[in-house]
């Protein structure tokens, strides 16, 4: 690490969250194309849920093993290779004649996805040397998701209009094919130290996972995560549907929940503020679950005006984008060795990922049970206050790796 911030750094961390967000176009461009895919393609409902679902299958399934490919391969070469399947799964689906080639093209997508964005935190790591830049760059590339998936709610609706979901997939695809371009000639080249182990075959991958598994931090930052994200996604991702069942023009849905979603990025984008100006993550972490609990609580348990519901929804999102900001800071600091960083932020994309599968699901079955959202807001309560249980061991675990 340096004292001054180098150009060079800098340079990176923008490429890398602009890598970020043309990736979440790919997946925030599924929801408002899905009355279109339905008409098109005789859709059912079901295999609609499953094309929104096998995106987090790859996550949870495949992010471990992904992290230890970015340690012993390199985080630039791994995301190159993710950002060159995205761009084939989805022209692939801009080909897809019926919903079994669309699927198919959403699990390659999928897979991409996954390995154009785990290894960014750890490429942040090597590449970018000013400790201060390095606590803003990831707090930043906490907010890529909710940033690309605003923005292809805001968006994606007009583009398809206009082009088609086939030549829209096909744009996208060749977004992913410019980011590409744009990494590998502004990034550095992953160094020799990228090869460490690599002549030890399955020992050195052993080596890394039982590393990384058998040290506290990655199990916190990972369960942490589960929390945040399981909520998140139950809350912002079933407002169109709550909206909608509250009379609400389509125009104005798709506004509020794209305000909704979008407002997370600026709780990211503070965090790594914070952090770089000596915030400790525990405190971070608890403003963040406690917003979120008691956000949920307004929005879902109080009879109140519906501004004020609203008003309280933001608070959950913007405030609550404090903690995914703050667990990739801690992610980096918390992983056993340099070596194991994105093997550390793929487990946490492990938990994340089944915390987005079970929590809407859990969130609808509360709501089916009590003939309404009323009730909805104990689940995100009971998830903030085990969150708030985390932030103090986070905390501890931070104070202990600082020498605090």
């Amino acid at each position: 690490m340096t004292d001054r911030e180098d150009p060079a750094s800098r340079r990176t961390a923008i490429v890398v969250f602009a890598v970020g967000v043309t990736c979440a176009l790919h997946i925030g461009k599924l929801p408002v194309a899905i009355p279109v895919l339905r008409e098109a393609l005789q859709l059912t409902l079901v295999q609609a849920g499953f094309l929104l679902s096998l995106v987090q299958l790859a996550g949870m399934t495949l992010g471990l093993a992904v992290g230890l490919m970015a340690d012993r391969l390199g985080p630039r070469r791994v995301m190159l290779c993710g950002l060159v399947l995205l761009a084939l799964g989805s022209a692939m689906g801009a080909l897809a004649p019926a919903t079994g080639a669309l699927l198919m093209s959403r699990v390659l997508e999928g897979v991409g996805f996954l390995l154009a964005v785990l290894p960014a935190p750890g490429l942040l790591r090597r590449r970018v040397l000013h400790p201060p830049t390095l606590s803003r760059a990831l707090g930043w590339w906490g907010a890529y998701m909710p940033l690309g998936t605003a923005l292809a709610l805001l968006l994606g609706g007009a583009l398809i209009d206009q082009l088609g979901w086939r030549w829209t997939w096909v744009a996208l695809s060749l977004l992913s094919l410019c980011s590409a371009l744009l990494l590998a000639r502004l990034v550095a080249p992953d160094g020799a130290s990228a090869h460490t182990g690599a002549g030890q075959g399955g020992t050195a991958w052993g080596l890394r996972l039982r590393t990384t598994l058998t040290a506290p931090g990655p199990w916190w930052v990972a369960l942490a995560f589960f929390l945040y994200s399981g909520q998140w996604l139950a809350v912002v991702g079933f407002l169109p549907t709550i909206y909608a069942q509250a009379g609400y023009a389509a125009a104005a849905v798709g506004g509020l929940s794209a305000l909704a979603a979008g407002i997370n990025m600026a709780g990211n984008i503070g965090a790594g503020r914070l952090l770089a100006r000596g915030v400790r993550p525990g405190v971070l972490l608890a403003w963040g679950f406690c917003a979120m609990g008691l956000g949920s609580m307004v929005t879902f348990g109080a009879v109140g005006h519906p501004l004020a519901q609203y008003l309280a929804v933001l608070v959950f999102s913007g405030v609550g984008g404090l903690i995914p900001g703050t667990l990739f800071g801690l992610a980096v600091t918390l992983a056993p060795c340099e070596d194991t960083v994105s093997t550390t932020v793929g487990w946490m994309q492990q938990f994340s990922a089944l915390g987005q599968f079970i929590g809407p699901p859990l969130v609808a079955w509360v709501a089916t049970q009590a003939g309404g959202w009323q009730s909805t807001w104990w689940v995100t309560a009971a998830s903030s206050a085990l969150g708030l249980l985390l932030a103090g061991r986070l905390q501890a675990a931070w104070n202990q790796r600082a020498g605090v």
